[in-house]
């Protein structure tokens, strides 16, 4: 099982420690590619207009400039620098020994400026999103969607495949066709009718998460193990869970219902 998330925008920054290693990330054969976008966003960042390139409103300038000293700026697990309502959600910080180490094996957050990480690599705080078009590199989903394809196919193939992820990090990596490949999907149900909404998505997508790494026994092996783990939810967190049919080619879909 790969439980596929986005990041969030919001980043709680370090207050002390050592500074990123590329090196010591997962995936190293990244690493190029991660140094590229690094450095392209720190020159970008010094800009006057680096709020404007970077797609972000000028309130969030100080973020922006904070991007200059990714290079010395202390680094953190990934699971502490991301924050947010599904990370507050899934709680990945504060996880039992035995579920923090599933999450290790398990979860992966795609990322604009490190294509991939796992909740224990440490990274700093940055402002970057995967719709960005960086200078000096491009439109970042296009840039990373070649290398993550070369790097997560060996843990996708044959796996399932749980995507908590948005449209904007969907275009980066497509899962291999043999993966049992599940997105999951939010709804919101009043007096009977049912309705797409965002925040919602994002708390649900981190409960489900979180389920899936603390519950008791092994992980979901295939879309319909993970449509029977989801309805453990039902009553509590939710309304209903359903599995939609295998499509063609592509996705199926796991819709969550909220109240």
């Amino acid at each position: 099982m790969l439980v596929m998330l986005p990041p969030s925008e919001g980043k709680t920054p370090a207050a002390t420690g050592a500074p990123v290693d590329l090196d010591a990330l997962a995936h190293p054969d990244l690493t190029p590619l991660r140094a590229q976008v690094l450095d392209a966003l720190v020159e970008v960042s010094a800009r006057a207009d680096a709020p404007a390139t970077l797609g972000v409103s000028p309130g969030l300038a100080a973020e922006v400039a904070r991007n200059t000293t990714l290079r010395e700026a202390p680094a953190a697990p990934a699971a502490r620098v991301y924050t947010g309502v599904l990370y507050a959600a899934a709680g990945l910080a504060d996880l039992t020994p035995a579920a923090r180490t599933r999450a290790a094996a398990h979860v992966r957050i795609v990322s604009g400026l490190w294509g991939v990480v796992t909740p224990t690599d440490r990274i700093p705080a940055y402002r970057l999103s995967m719709g960005t078009d960086l200078p000096g590199v491009g439109p970042l989903a296009a840039a990373w969607r070649g290398p993550l394809g070369d790097t997560l196919v060996a843990e996708a193939a044959g796996a399932l495949v749980v995507d908590c992820r948005s449209a904007t990090y969907l275009a980066a990596w497509t899962p291999p066709a043999d993966a049992d490949w599940v997105t999951v999907r939010v709804l919101r149900e009043v007096d009977g009718r049912r309705s797409v909404v965002s925040h919602h998505a994002k708390h649900t997508r981190g409960v489900l998460t979180r389920h899936l790494l603390t519950r008791r026994g092994r992980a979901p092996r295939d879309a319909d193990e993970l449509a029977h783990a989801a309805s453990a939810l039902v009553g509590d967190a939710l309304l209903a869970v359903e599995l939609g049919a295998p499509p063609r080619r592509g996705a199926r879909t796991l819709s969550l219902v909220v109240a």
